[in-house]
């Protein structure tokens, strides 16, 4: 659905995350002191939660048009709804409880004891976590592709950033379940390379990725049509919301194991964490009340080529490291780009409509001045 464009200023709509910055930034300074009782150690603590909400805002630049992208065609009942409790879930339930989770399952252990865990032997937290990032970075790296892949293998898609290769995706689109074939494939080869039992737990997570993501978008399709029964304003109602959630959660994998590359502390990575995610929610909001999607054509193009690179990163950390600063980089660049593209084309755009409607003008007044130039005086008689 079409959302009208705000008045409001770019500034206005990053209020909220300004003040939880502020407020998260605060919070790691008093953890930092109550942790280690020296200014050094306050300021550590201090410095590395900036680090962290800016290493999430680089990673995220791509979630927030993707979000958006979804946002625009649902209700605004549903809009607020993700936008309040979507991002409770986001800052909560990935920040904080999937990392649990992820040390409860694997040490067999519950909950409250890996808080305790993560609280008194942060290192041995830490390490569990490293452990799970094989099977975390199969099942998001799958979720991801399929993401990236679906946009582009679409025979509906008329807009093109880069013609030679999106066309040819577009065409093929006709070719049922081709995407599905394509990941499938670079799983296999991915399993190969990795070998050992670690290629069968990669095989295994990454085939959970893909049915989670058939089974999204399977539940979502089913959830929104039985709704558009009731009434046609409910189009993109409970199905885009649990769409939008899992792929937030996809999203947050690489960052929140990336993160321990800096902390083993896991509040300190929630208070991180947490704060770029704010920024996420305000650019998400920003990009859909203000039309910036459609201004900039080839936005949406960037952000899901940034989606597509970050699945191939996640599967090729899986054999080696690779900083997650590349990550965050190479994504911001790919938007960038798009932006700068968009920018051409619209400034291209402006001059030919200039020159056509001075065509259009000419025709109908063969006889006058051109803008600029002047009349010639009248002829004497």
């Amino acid at each position: 659905m079409n959302q009208p464009q705000t008045s409001k200023s770019s500034l206005g709509y990053f209020r909220w995350a300004f003040i939880v910055t502020a407020l998260g930034l605060v919070l790691g300074a008093l953890l930092g002191w109550q942790t280690t009782g020296t200014i050094g150690g306050m300021a550590t603590v201090f410095f590395i939660c900036t680090v962290l909400a800016v290493l999430e805002i680089s990673l995220s630049f791509d979630n927030a048009i993707v979000n958006a992208n979804k946002l625009k065609e649902m209700t605004p009942v549903w809009q607020k709804r993700f936008l309040t409790w979507g991002i409770v879930i986001a800052v909560f339930g990935m920040r904080i409880v999937f990392p649990l989770a992820i040390v409860a399952i694997a040490a067999q252990i519950g909950p409250w004891d890996a808080l305790v865990l993560a609280a008194r032997e942060p290192d041995e937290y830490a390490r569990i976590m490293n452990d799970a990032h094989l099977p975390i970075a199969a099942f998001g790296g799958t979720f991801l592709m399929m993401v990236g892949l679906s946009y582009f293998f679409d025979h509906k898609k008329e807009i093109h950033w880069l013609p030679g290769l999106e066309r040819v995706m577009a065409r093929s689109a006709t070719i049922k379940g081709i995407e599905i074939a394509f990941v499938l494939a670079l799983m296999l080869a991915f399993s190969w390379l990795i070998g050992g039992e670690e290629a069968t737990v990669f095989v295994h997570c990454a085939i959970y990725g893909l049915l989670t993501f058939l089974a999204v978008e399977v539940v979502g399709g089913l959830l929104d049509a039985s709704q558009q029964t009731m009434g046609a304003a409910a189009k993109g109602g409970l199905g885009a919301f649990i769409y939008l959630e899992v792929l937030d959660a996809s999203f947050s994998f690489d960052g929140v194991i990336g993160a321990f590359a800096l902390t083993q502390n896991l509040f300190v990575i929630a208070i991180g964490l947490g704060i770029g995610a704010m920024y996420v929610r305000s650019m998400t909001i920003m990009l859909v009340e203000k039309g910036t999607l459609a201004e900039y054509r080839y936005l949406e193009h960037g952000a899901f080529y940034a989606i597509l690179i970050l699945s191939v990163i996640m599967y090729a950390q899986t054999l080696v490291h690779i900083p997650e600063v590349i990550t965050g980089l190479g994504g911001a660049a790919l938007i960038g780009l798009s932006l700068w593209s968009s920018i051409r084309h619209n400034k291209r755009e402006r001059v030919d409509d200039q020159v056509e409607r001075r065509e259009e003008l000419h025709a109908r007044h063969p006889h006058a001045a051109a803008p600029g130039v002047a009349a010639p005086p009248p002829r004497q008689k």
